[in-house]
């Protein structure tokens, strides 16, 4: 038996035992060291997205081999790992053009079957990467800055690039990080609460702007003609409406954040048609694991600054909450095996 994290509905978050997943011949059974919360996590728990519930969510962990199936020859116990969480089919057209985070079945683990906020979890072998030395709190970060990586190579940043990233959450400075390093030359980074723009400014942005009612002034003076990329970063609709004010003749506009799928964002076709704008939208990874774990291995990415929580499971609720309502959160994160401090 196991404690794990399960979300039984809408507004339902309970930590329990249940038994230790059973693992096929292909699989790998990973005790869970360290798994953060993502706001897909939070959706989840808000009925905000597709899931059968019960569900032990959990996408963002890393820890180590356990036990592996009869057929599983590249893990071993005791050997570190992460794990990529998506599930393709492999035979829908979208896989079949080598487009798997466009699967017609996509599945995913901590999502649409168990993950990882347990004491173990099972994944099959052609999803689980080694991590070598990374600690298993930065490599519970990989599978976030694959998202990241995925939507670099979208958008093409070119060298002298100047780069607007509208939000300075967990993603937003993952992604000003990973754009320098892609060679922008000027990352201006806007948010609303000052300790996330002093995050950013400590881990490489160029410029940090406090967003209020003088924010489009300030960002004309620092980019009179517009900026060559605007990564929108929050999901939120009507900052992604401003996007398109800030983006230069021939820009590109990055659609990263998660906007509500009801939602709807207004927009100027002519001003597309006019400037020769680019959309472009990233979503999820797409064999993209590899890049990121060895961008963090260099030192080019550096995670761990921006874990802000770290709890044990028996305060699984608590970490949600934190994670959803704390203004001073980054990245929440459980570490498995900790004691609860009962504060």
């Amino acid at each position: 038996m196991m404690n794990a994290g399960r979300i039984y509905g809408p507004g339902q978050a309970t930590v329990e035992t249940v038994a230790v997943p059973s693992i096929s011949p292909n699989d790998v059974l990973i005790e869970v060291k360290a798994a953060g919360v993502c706001g897909t996590d939070l959706h989840i728990l808000a009925g905000e997205y597709e899931a059968i519930y019960p569900l032990i969510p959990g996408h963002e962990f890393s820890g180590v081999v356990q036990a592996v199936g009869q057929d599983v020859h590249h893990f071993k116990p005791g050997d570190r790992v992460t794990a990529d969480p998506n599930i393709p089919c492999h035979y829908c057209i979208p896989c079949q053009r080598n487009e798997p985070n466009q699967c017609e079945n996509l599945a995913a683990v901590g999502v649409t079957r168990d993950g990882g906020f347990a004491e173990y979890v099972a994944v099959a072998q052609s999803n689980v990467f080694g991590i070598g030395d990374l600690s298993y709190q930065a490599a519970a970060l990989v599978e976030p800055l694959a998202c990241v990586v995925w939507g670099l190579k979208r958008i093409q940043v070119q060298p002298g690039d100047s780069v607007l990233v509208l939000g300075a959450g967990p993603m937003g400075t993952l992604l000003m990080q990973a754009v320098r390093q892609a060679g922008a030359a000027r990352v201006i980074v806007v948010d609303i609460v000052p300790h996330r723009l002093e995050m950013a400014k400590s881990l490489g942005a160029t410029e940090v702007v406090l967003s209020d009612e003088h924010l489009s002034q300030r960002l004309h003076t620092l980019a009179p003609h517009g900026f060559d990329i605007v990564a929108e970063v929050t999901g939120i609709p009507h900052i992604l409406e401003r996007a398109f004010d800030y983006v230069r003749p021939r820009g590109k506009v990055w659609v990263f954040g998660v906007c509500p799928p009801e939602q709807q964002a207004s927009f100027n076709p002519y001003q597309i048609f006019r400037k020769d704008l680019s959309v472009i939208g990233s979503f999820a990874v797409n064999r993209t694991f590899h890049e990121s774990i060895a961008l963090i291995q260099s030192g080019a990415i550096q995670v761990e600054p921006l874990i802000s929580h770290v709890l044990p499971l028996d305060d699984f609720v608590k970490g949600l909450e934190i994670a959803a309502h704390d203004p001073n959160r980054m990245k929440v994160q459980f570490q498995m095996g900790m004691r609860t401090t009962g504060v």
